[in-house]
């Protein structure tokens, strides 16, 4: 009597099973269109403007904090307390270079970093040993790169022209289960 008992209750409890942990897979990023938007292109070379709350971020605790001028280059590589890593993916400078390509989008942070997209892009990246997922593209008239870690943290950084494309505004979130543990942005002045 054993087997029917298996047969109908143990099928449908290894099909839960196995939904789980599809569930506990890979994180699935939507990718980003790949065309560049007609008339869009963030070239140039971009300052910061000195405005103090331009230069803040709200943490988890809903604390603003100053963001630090002179950190070390790539400190953040360490996972935080919460046991994020897609904050190594993070970059910060005063100065920026922008070069637009058809196909990418080269963004170079206070001379010393320049990071690299490819617009479409849907892949894992890694920075030592660390490895997340990144898709970045266009959204309108916004190029935009979501970055998720193994913890399901996400980063997302937006980027776009305002005020007759003299103006650079880029948007950062970073997000955990829902909740914003960083949000900020930040306003740049063409050079």
């Amino acid at each position: 009597m054993a087997l029917p008992f298996v047969r109908v209750h143990f099928w449908p409890a290894l099909l839960s099973l196995s939904l789980l942990a599809g569930c506990a897979s890979e994180p699935v990023l939507l990718s980003k269109d790949s065309a560049v938007p007609v008339g869009v292109d963030l070239s140039g070379r971009w300052l910061i403007r000195s405005d103090p709350s331009n230069q803040t971020v709200r943490s988890e605790s809903g604390q603003e904090r100053l963001i630090p001028q002179n950190r070390p280059q790539r400190s953040r590589r360490q996972r935080s307390a919460s046991g994020s890593s897609v904050q190594v993916f993070l970059e910060f400078g005063k100065s920026l270079k922008i070069t637009q390509t058809d196909f990418g989008m080269f963004i170079s942070y206070d001379r010393s970093v320049v990071e690299e997209y490819t617009f479409g892009e849907n892949r894992a990246v890694t920075i030592g040993p660390i490895a997340a997922f990144r898709v970045s593209g266009w959204e309108g008239d916004a190029f935009v790169v979501e970055t998720v870690d193994d913890s399901r943290t996400t980063l997302f950084e937006s980027w776009h022209l305002d005020n007759d494309d003299t103006v650079l505004v880029r948007e950062l979130r970073m997000t955990k289960n829902d909740e914003d543990s960083l949000k900020m942005r930040q306003v740049f002045d063409r050079q």
